[in-house]
C-alpha cells in the first residue's frame, strides 16, 4: 500500500524500510508516525517491514497498518535492510529501527539534504538529543565514541555517530554502491562503502527515544562484528604500514650494529639491541604478510572490488605460487648460506670458542 499526499504524482517517491523481530510492542507506533513523516513532507510514499522470523503478533499488525511486508529467513539486521532496501519502489529511501527509538515524523529533515544532491543521510544522535533510558552509558561514552573514532581514523571521515540507525539515500546509490554483510556490520559498511564510491554525505542531529520491546543488540559479538569489517577493509592503516615500519626499523638497526658495537650519545649500542632488532624485523615481517592476507581475503569474500585496492590488483597480476616459492628458496638459501659459513669457520677454528652471534642475528 502507498501512502499519498497533496503532491502524490502516481509515482512512489519514498520508501521507509523497517526490519523487524517481535517488535509488536512498537511496530504499529512506528508505521503511523511514519505515514505522518510523509504527509508532512509533502510526498508520496511506501512503508516496508521486514519480517527477519517474529514469532509474536508483529506481522498481523503490520499489515493491519497499511505496510508492505517482505519476508526474509537469513536472519541479520544487515539481510533485512538489504532484502527491503531491494524491494523499495521509491526514488529515496529511508531507513530505521521498528522499537520507536527513532521518530518517524522527521522524515523531511532527511529528504532535503538528498533532494539538495546529498547521497546519504546520517542522523546523528550526539549532535542531537539522547532521552534518558535511551542508551546505556557504556554504549553512550565508550562502544559508540570508540567504533566511530576507530572509523574516523581508518577511513577519514568526520561522522559523529557511525551507527545511528536512522539514515536516507538515494535508491540509485544503494544500487550503484552494492553491500554484502548480514549483520550489524551493515551500518559500517553503508558508511566506508559511501566513502569508498565518494559520495556525498550529511548529518542532521535527531532526538533518540528510549526502545519499546527487548533489544537484539550483543553488545561484545557486534562490536567485534563492527571492527572485523573495518579491519578487513583497511588492512594497510592496521597491519601494512606498521609492519613496514618496524620491519625498516628492525633492518636498519641489524645492518648498523653488524659491524660491532656503536656508540651514540652518552651509550653504546651492542649485541642487546641487535637481539632487539632481529625481533622487530621478524615482526614486522609477520604483520606485513598479516596485511596482504587480510587484503586477499577481503578480496575473496567479495569486501573490495580488485579495482579499488593497488595492492591487491598489483599482487594479483604479478605474483603466482610459482613466483612465491622462487622467492622463498632464495630467501632460504640466503640464511642458509650465512649459518654454513659460521659453520665453516668454527671448523677452521677447530672448533674452537666461536662468537659470531652477529652473522647469526
Amino acid at each position: 500500500m502507498s501512502f499519498s499526499s497533496k503532491s502524490n504524482s502516481g509515482q512512489i517517491e519514498v520508501s521507509v524500510v523497517m526490519p523487524c523481530l517481535n517488535e509488536a510492542d512498537s511496530v504499529g507506533i512506528c508505521i503511523e508516525k511514519a505515514i505522518e513523516g510523509l504527509k508532512k513532507a509533502g510526498v508520496s510514499g511506501e512503508i516496508i517491514v521486514v519480517d527477519n522470523g517474529s514469532t509474536d503478533n508483529s506481522i498481523q499488525i503490520a499489515n493491519s497498518k497499511g505496510a508492505r511486508v517482505i519476508k526474509e529467513p537469513i536472519k541479520g539486521y544487515g539481510s533485512a535492510y538489504i532484502t527491503g532496501i531491494r524491494h523499495a519502489k521509491g526514488k529515496y529511501v529511508v531507513m530505521g529501527d521498528a522499537d520507536d527509538s527513532y521518530d518517524f515524523t522527521q522524515i523531511e529533515k532527511f529528504l532535503k539534504p538528498l533532494q539538495k544532491g546529498s547521497d546519504l543521510v546520517m542522523g546523528s544522535r550526539l549532535k542531537g538529543e539522547i532521552l534518558k533510558g535511551a542508551m546505556p552509558w557504556t554504549h553512550r561514552y565508550i562502544g559508540n565514541p570508540f567504533l566511530t573514532s576507530f572509523l574516523q581514523f581508518l577511513f577519514h571521515t568526520k561522522v559523529s555517530d557511525a551507527h545511528c540507525g536512522m539514515r536516507a539515500f538515494s535508491k540509485e546509490a544503494f544500487d550503484k554502491v552494492g553491500f554484502k554483510t548480514k549483520g550489524m556490520e551493515f551500518a559500517s559498511e553503508m558508511i566506508v562503502k559511501a566513502l569508498r564510491a565518494g559520495l556525498k554525505i550529511k548529518e542532521v542531529p535527531i532526538k533518540y527515544h528510549p526502545r519499546r520491546g527487548k533489544s537484539k543488540l550483543v553488545p561484545m559479538e557486534d562490536a567485534w562484528r563492527h571492527m572485523r569489517f573495518m579491519l578487513l577493509f583497511s588492512p594497510t592503516h592496521l597491519f601494512l604500514l606498521p609492519g613496514l615500519f618496524l620491519f625498516i626499523l628492525g633492518i636498519i638497526g641489524l645492518i648498523a650494529l653488524l659491524p660491532g658495537p656503536r656508540p651514540l650519545g652518552f651509550h653504546k649500542y651492542d649485541i642487546h639491541f641487535m637481539i632487539m632488532s632481529s625481533l622487530m624485523t621478524i615482526l614486522g615481517f609477520q604483520v606485513i604478510n598479516l596485511g596482504f592476507y587480510a587484503k586477499v581475503f577481503s578480496f575473496q569474500e567479495g569486501y573490495i572490488k580488485l579495482s579499488e585496492d593497488r595492492v591487491v590488483s598489483f599482487l594479483s597480476k604479478i605474483f603466482n605460487l610459482e613466483k612465491g616459492l622462487l622467492i622463498g628458496l632464495l630467501i632460504l638459501l640466503a640464511g642458509l648460506g650465512i649459518n654454513i659459513f659460521i659453520l665453516w669457520k668454527w671448523i677452521l677454528s677447530n672448533f674452537g670458542e666461536l662468537f659470531e652471534v652477529r652473522r647469526a642475528l
